[in-house]
């Protein structure tokens, strides 16, 4: 990679060399979310991992939407917890929150670097238990699935009085990343 004079020498490497790769989250469906207009809500769901943010469509007047809506985030470094938190949109006031939830994607990054070509699909790679560090609402498996990995999670939404959001993990290999 040439540098031009006015290239500062810390910004030579570029996206690209610390990109990883991609996460394809399927954010499936919310189950019993709080009702914060009169009698229903018009959910959405933000993610955000470090700077980056990433918005679904508003489904108005139900609190079990499904949005099966595919969000990308770039990862550099799968250390980094992504949170989610449930909107209701309103239209003459600021939206009001209807609970978070925050994950970590190490287990399924970890599935990600085995080499499981030739395993029959729906083998599952590995479980991953929820507990105080996590806001899983039930296991989570991580499943070779027709050539690839891909972790489907129900979440819990803490900071609210009820609610769960089931989502879905998939990767996406990148020419031209680092690469796992």
């Amino acid at each position: 990679m040439s540098s031009s004079p006015t290239t500062p020498p810390s910004s030579r490497t570029s996206f690209m060399e610390t990109l990883l790769g991609l996460l394809r989250i399927r954010v499936k469906r919310g189950i019993n979310l709080a009702v914060r207009d009169v009698r229903t809500s018009d959910p959405y769901i933000v993610i955000k991992m470090s700077k980056q943010k990433l918005k679904t469509r508003v489904i108005k007047k139900d609190v079990n939407p499904e949005w099966n809506e595919d969000l990308t985030l770039s990862v550099s470094d799968p250390d980094i917890p992504i949170k989610l938190t449930v909107y209701d949109h309103d239209t003459f006031s600021k939206d009001d929150k209807m609970g978070d939830a925050e994950f970590d994607i190490k287990a399924f990054i970890d599935a990600l670097r085995m080499d499981l070509q030739g395993l029959p699909s729906g083998t599952i790679i590995s479980r991953v238990q929820p507990g105080r560090t996590n806001c899983l609402s039930e296991e989570s498996s991580i499943v070779w699935s027709e050539g690839r990995i891909v972790q489907d999670m129900c979440l819990r939404l803490k900071n609210v009085e009820c609610g769960e959001v089931e989502i879905q993990l998939q990767w996406i290999d990148l020419p031209g990343a680092r690469g796992l």
